[in-house]
């Protein structure tokens, strides 16, 4: 009776030993096989390749009074929410005529991210509606995605023609298109007019090009000029869809003449160099705050000196 007891015993006792581990083996099978397939995604996103920076490529050109056409291409990248601009790039310019592409040349991009390629437009020849195919590429890097951008213009000329009657100023500006035909006029054009300054054009009018292609706009006479009192009058017609950018510029002495000689100028409050009286009350304000502060100083370190000091006495048993 014992023996059959003492054997059933250890037959429980060894299908538990075999029970368990295998429970266990059941439960932590799936989470390894889990932890494995994670590692092994891990692994392949730490061997997958950075992702390129991929650039947006802006593109204009403007067609200027001395027959020459500036080619603009400004490389900028948005980056985390932040447009950067992106300097010391190589921009490739060409020109496409029937299809075949024409290397016009290239640029470094300057700090502001833009490239510049003037080109004579004389030395260009136009398709048969008088347009110019032009297309700017940047090749890309191991970091930075190629990109390009076309542009298309038809040739066209603004005419400005400064007008003095007895005391009115005005300017007058003609649109042209140069056709194969022979010269247009174009009207319903907006054309602005601005004077140029020191970091950007200032505008001071516009005006809309009627049916002979001319608008005028009036210029104030009180406008600050060089010395000699000459202003540069620019006219402009921005993004139009047919010819793109036009300026033309002229040069007037109709601006009032400012010296560019550097002068002592009498002492202001609003300048670098204040008036005497003013120097003389700053020093004795600030010469009395600051006596305050010493004489405070110096009576806080005579108090510490003064303390009185406990006398130590000493008891001999």
């Amino acid at each position: 009776m014992k023996t059959g007891l003492i054997q059933s015993a250890i037959k429980k006792i060894s299908l538990s030993l075999i029970l368990i581990p295998g429970l266990l083996i059941a439960v932590m099978l799936p989470a390894l096989l889990f932890a494995q397939a994670d590692s092994a995604k891990t692994n392949e996103a730490t061997t997958e390749e950075p992702s390129l920076i991929a650039p947006s490529l802006e593109f204009v050109s403007v067609q200027k009074s001395d027959k020459t056409i500036d080619l603009k291409a400004t490389l900028k990248a948005k980056i985390k929410g932040t447009f950067y601009k992106m300097p010391l790039l190589k921009v490739r310019f060409v020109l496409i005529q029937d299809g075949v592409e024409k290397e016009l040349g290239f640029k470094i991009t300057d700090p502001s991210g833009t490239a510049v390629l003037t080109l004579k437009a004389d030395g260009l020849t136009t398709d048969q509606e008088g347009k110019l195919h032009f297309k700017a590429v940047f090749a890309g890097n191991k970091q930075i995605e190629a990109t390009e951008e076309e542009k298309t213009i038809k040739r066209g000329r603004l005419e400005i023609v400064p007008v003095k009657e007895d005391s009115l100023l005005t300017v007058k500006v003609k649109l042209i298109d140069p056709g194969t035909a022979g010269d247009s006029t174009v009207k319903d054009a907006v054309i602005g007019v601005f004077v140029k300054r020191m970091f950007a054009p200032l505008k001071i009018g516009e005006g809309t090009t009627d049916e002979a292609g001319e608008t005028s706009v009036e210029i104030a006479a009180n406008l600050p000029g060089d010395s000699k009192g000459n202003i540069t009058l620019l006219a402009k017609l921005d993004e139009n869809e047919t010819y793109g950018n036009l300026e033309s510029v002229v040069v007037q002495q109709w601006g009032i003449p400012v010296s560019d000689q550097i002068e002592n100028q009498p002492r202001t409050l609003w300048s670098s160099d204040p008036p005497v009286w003013m120097l003389v009350t700053f020093f004795i304000l600030m010469s009395v705050v600051w006596g305050h502060y010493i004489v405070i100083v110096i009576q806080l370190f005579r108090l510490r000196k003064e303390e009185p000091h406990e006398s130590t006495v000493t008891t001999v048993s």
